[in-house]
């Protein structure tokens, strides 16, 4: 389902925003939890999701690097398309990820547990280190504190 229209560039504090009327949301199967692929003025694509505004409406957020390249201000008209995203994550799962996973039956295990956004967290946190070495530790680490957290939980019932 696509969702497209146009309205004023908004800006709330330090961070520029896309507001999404509840009415466009409650249309999508996973309402709030739908992750989309938001395109701006057909210059700008992100992947992304949805935060409530207060007023039963939501927002996306925008980094001031999109809103330099489309070139607009606050309160000046963009144009926008709304996909809902294919990908449940929202970003590709390294191939560093795939590959620990695939050998770790157990480390597969406590990753399908994870929530998505904890997922993206991993995912996000290891993009940033360029050392495969480094990766694959930070993996381990992640996937062991989640573990240790998902262990607790169960002791706690």
């Amino acid at each position: 389902m696509i969702h497209e229209g146009t309205q004023p560039l908004q800006k709330r504090g330090s961070y520029y925003h896309l507001e999404v009327a509840a009415e466009v949301v409650h249309q999508w199967e996973k309402k709030r939890a739908t992750r989309l692929i938001c395109t701006i003025d057909d210059h700008v694509t992100l992947h992304c999701g949805l935060n409530h505004l207060g007023n039963g409406d939501f927002y996306i957020m925008l980094a001031k690097r999109y809103i330099q390249k489309i070139g607009k201000e606050a309160g000046e008209m963009i144009a926008y398309k709304l996909e809902i995203d294919p990908n449940p994550l929202g970003v590709e799962i390294p191939e560093v990820l795939e590959v620990f996973l695939a050998q770790d039956p157990d480390a597969q295990t406590i990753f399908d547990k994870l929530t998505d956004g904890r997922k993206r967290t991993l995912i996000f946190s290891i993009l940033r280190i360029k050392n495969i070495d480094k990766q694959v530790e930070s993996i381990l680490k992640f996937l062991q504190a989640e573990h240790e957290k998902q262990r607790a939980k169960k002791s706690n019932w």
